[in-house]
């Protein structure tokens, strides 16, 4: 299941979730509408990760857990711990990054 963050409290879901995997995406980007089911259907394969996609100009604080300078930026969080990101809109670099989570 992916959750959208309503509020910014990325840090929270990261500090009770031992592996999320986020997407951070714009309302404008385009990139970000195509990755958006790809990023949702990645997560019905993986339960025992929790997936987040984050608004990185709604949510501020949420963005700067992550080094967002370019959108759709995925971003691995294992244990509270940023572990490893990528900004793309590839399938298989996306897939590669969660891949990382086992």
């Amino acid at each position: 299941m992916v959750q959208e963050l309503e509020k910014d409290n990325l840090k929270e879901i990261i500090s009770e979730n031992d592996i999320v995997m986020v997407q951070y995406s714009a309302t404008w980007c385009g990139n970000c509408k195509i990755m958006k089911p790809k990023f949702k259907k990645l997560a019905t394969e993986h339960e025992n990760a929790s997936f987040v996609i984050a608004d990185a100009e709604k949510f501020p604080e949420s963005r700067t857990l992550a080094k967002v300078d370019n959108l759709p930026t995925f971003a691995l969080f294992k244990n509270g711990e940023l572990v490893n990101q990528v900004q793309t809109n590839k399938f298989d670099v996306l897939k590669e990054l969660v891949a990382e989570m086992n």
